[in-house]
């Protein structure tokens, strides 16, 4: 396994990241067009693509949210890859590039009907928050929030 830090120039992770779009577009179903719009990756700067035997398996990223806080995004692992411990790994690494770049707080958003990225988050110690910007009085999101 690599770990490589990259921007949303990476071929790897645009094609990972479309991967999670057609998944994220069957489970929100009418909602994904909301949704969708929030999810451009063109100017996102710290992406990690994860690779087993140089196959590019797994993707997250964070983008500046405030002065002390990042907003994770675009966190995906290919199904046959799903229970290895590598959204994880990749949610660990997120924290420390963002810790060492000066950062003091992650916050993300997913949806309820993503149960796996709820239990992820709650595993990896972050807390239910109220729903922040775009998604304030949004039902189908939850938000949470980790200090790092």
């Amino acid at each position: 396994m690599a770990t490589k830090r990259v921007d949303s120039s990476n071929i790897d992770f645009q094609n990972l990241v479309q991967f999670l779009d057609a998944d994220l577009a069957i489970r929100d179903g009418d909602d994904h067009a909301f949704y969708h719009q929030f999810n451009g990756i063109d100017t996102l700067k710290n992406c990690i693509v994860e690779y087993v035997n140089d196959v590019a398996v797994a993707c997250g990223a964070f983008k500046p949210f405030s002065e002390d806080t990042v907003e994770i995004k675009r966190m995906y692992t290919n199904p046959e890859y799903r229970g290895k411990g590598l959204a994880s790994k990749i949610l660990d690494r997120l924290e420390v590039w963002a810790k060492e770049s000066g950062y003091k707080k992650c916050i993300l958003e997913t949806g309820i009907m993503q149960p796996e990225a709820i239990a992820l988050y709650e595993k990896k110690g972050y807390r239910k928050v109220s729903n922040y910007g775009q998604y304030i009085g949004v039902e189908n999101s939850v938000c949470f929030e980790k200090l790092v």
